[in-house]
């Protein structure tokens, strides 16, 4: 008789949760046609919240460890004023990354389950921030060419249909565009002082220049989730679509800086309407990826260490908010 009721229940229970499934799939290919947002209660597909989950925590990830090479500098900067300016960068640095994992645990995952594939190696982070920093012409190629890949990349990301991610691309891009005008100032000053600053700015350019094109990802025909990534609208645009944007923003701006990219096959393409570039070493950028760079093991030592060493920051806030919640319950029970 139990064994009859349980089966009944499930009977009764199962076209129920199929017809939820049924209206939010539905309700979610409408959000998607109507370009609206898919908010933390709407239904999604497991599939569209395991890439959100992927590429947010990613991209916080990437914030993290991008505050490395540029922190290496703060105590070498060449004055006060560079001083101050790059150390506000890597705080801004600092707050994205907390936007994005905040974002991300509307997903359903802690942040302690995302520290946790970062400092185990599980999750990845952009392959840019795994190249070594050794002159102070790298903090204006950062900011130049790798500021300036990442707001090509994530301008269109303030549109995305997850609502939670796209509200904080918004925020991110203001901040990341004063990088990018930053980087350009440090190369424009080098540049227009001595011999050997105009040569330090050069050679980091060059050092730069085929990294920052390679942040886009593989080429569409190698990329396994950009088209569906697109699909759903979390990305707009291609990887090569983002790439030619990029190069086609460059060869301008290199014109008044006044420094060569060192590409020899970069020339304007006037059936296209864009500049032809050359082909960039794809077995570098999977060397990288695959932790074989100049330091990615130093950087996630860093990143462990800094963890470790603040752990009791972490309980002193925890036991702080939990005496504070006893605290209240009491004023409550009394």
């Amino acid at each position: 008789m139990a064994t009859s009721t349980s089966t009944a229940g499930s009977d009764i229970a199962a076209p129920g949760i199929a017809a939820a499934d049924a209206a939010g799939e539905a309700r979610f290919a409408e959000l998607l046609a109507t370009e609206s947002r898919v908010e933390p209660t709407d239904w999604m597909p497991a599939a569209y919240r395991k890439t959100l989950v992927r590429q947010i925590s990613q991209h916080a990830h990437s914030e993290i460890i991008g505050m490395q090479p540029e922190g290496n500098w703060i105590t070498r900067a060449p004055s006060l004023k560079r001083k101050a300016i790059l150390m506000a960068k890597v705080q801004d640095e600092a707050g994205h990354g907390l936007y994005l994992y905040s974002a991300a645990q509307t997903l359903g995952i802690d942040r302690e389950t995302m520290f946790d594939q970062l400092l185990t190696g599980k999750a990845k982070y952009s392959s840019i921030f795994n190249y070594v920093t050794p002159t102070w012409a790298d903090m204006g190629s950062i900011g130049w060419l790798v500021d300036g890949a990442a707001i090509c990349n994530q301008v269109p990301l303030c549109r995305a249909s997850y609502g939670p991610y796209g509200r904080a691309m918004v925020r991110i891009c203001k901040e990341e565009s004063f990088h990018q005008r930053q980087g350009f100032e440090i190369l424009l000053e080098l540049m227009r002082g001595t011999p050997g600053q105009r040569e330090m700015a050069q050679e980091s350019v060059n050092r730069w220049y085929a990294p920052a094109l390679m942040m886009f990802g593989p080429p569409d025909d190698d990329s396994p989730n950009s088209a569906q990534s697109m699909a759903w609208n979390i990305k707009r645009f291609s990887n090569d679509d983002l790439r030619q944007r990029f190069v086609d923003m460059l060869v301008p701006q290199a014109e008044v800086l006044g420094v060569t990219l060192p590409d020899p096959d970069i020339r304007w393409n006037e059936e296209r309407g864009h500049y032809d570039f050359g082909d960039l070493d794809w077995d570098e950028f999977h060397e990288v990826l695959a932790g074989r760079g100049q330091a990615n093991a130093v950087r996630v030592a860093n990143r462990r260490a800094a963890h470790d060493e603040g752990a009791w920051v972490r309980e002193a806030a925890r036991a702080y908010a939990d005496a504070r919640a006893t605290e209240t319950e009491g004023r409550i029970a009394s």
